[in-house]
């Protein structure tokens, strides 16, 4: 039986090192592949077809849960976890309606980790305890619509991170027009006001870190 082949990815150099010690000290479990950010995790899933991809959240460019949506479309064999530090009922359904199948919390990885990754790989989803009382509430009570587009939150990420309209649209291959379009829209369906009040919204929600 060959390898399962893990790509993984988290901005902090010092994290992707502990990881990996975690996951390669395991039979069966290989990291062949690391990223910073979650555009470049797309790029080397693209290019190096892992088996696995293990995903940070809060990331430049791209978050982990940004980059799983485009992973979960373009490459639906690939399997996905989050491996995040945030204990977070919002994050956790977002992954998994982005098609993670595992939420794994930073801070019991050396206990989680490998368990989530061969769980993954048996198509079986993990959840760690808050998570499946979450599950339960969220089941009883209904889940919450979604308030802003894919391609809002993308446009609001990068928004956040200081880019310029041009940038923006040069990063997602639309016109300055779109890109005005949808920070128009942004700030009507948040009731914001500015790009201040926009970038605070963007570091509560996770998109990026104060």
């Amino acid at each position: 039986m060959t390898d399962t082949r893990i790509l993984l990815a988290d901005d902090h150099a010092l994290v992707r090192r502990g990881v990996r010690l975690i996951l390669d000290g395991e039979p069966g479990l290989t990291v062949m592949a690391e990223a910073a950010d979650g555009a470049e995790a797309i790029e080397l899933a693209r290019t190096e077809k892992p088996d696995l991809a293990v995903l940070d959240i809060a990331m430049p460019r791209l978050t982990g849960l940004q980059a799983a949506r485009e992973l979960s479309r373009s490459l639906p064999d690939l399997k996905i976890l989050i491996l995040t530090m945030y204990d977070n009922e919002q994050y956790f359904f977002e992954a998994l309606k982005v098609g993670a199948a595992g939420y794994v919390l930073k801070s019991v990885a050396d206990r989680d980790l490998v368990d989530a990754c061969r769980a993954a790989m048996r198509d079986e989803p993990f959840l760690y305890p808050g998570a499946v009382n979450a599950l339960v509430r969220q089941y009883l009570a209904g889940m919450p619509a979604r308030a802003i587009t894919d391609r809002e939150e993308e446009v609001l990420k990068l928004v956040a991170e200081g880019h310029s309209s041009r940038q923006i649209a040069d990063l997602l291959f639309i016109s300055v027009k779109t890109v005005e379009r949808h920070r128009a829209n942004l700030l009507q369906k948040l009731g914001l006001r500015d790009r201040l009040e926009l970038t605070r919204y963007a570091i509560r929600v996770g998109l990026i870190e104060p």
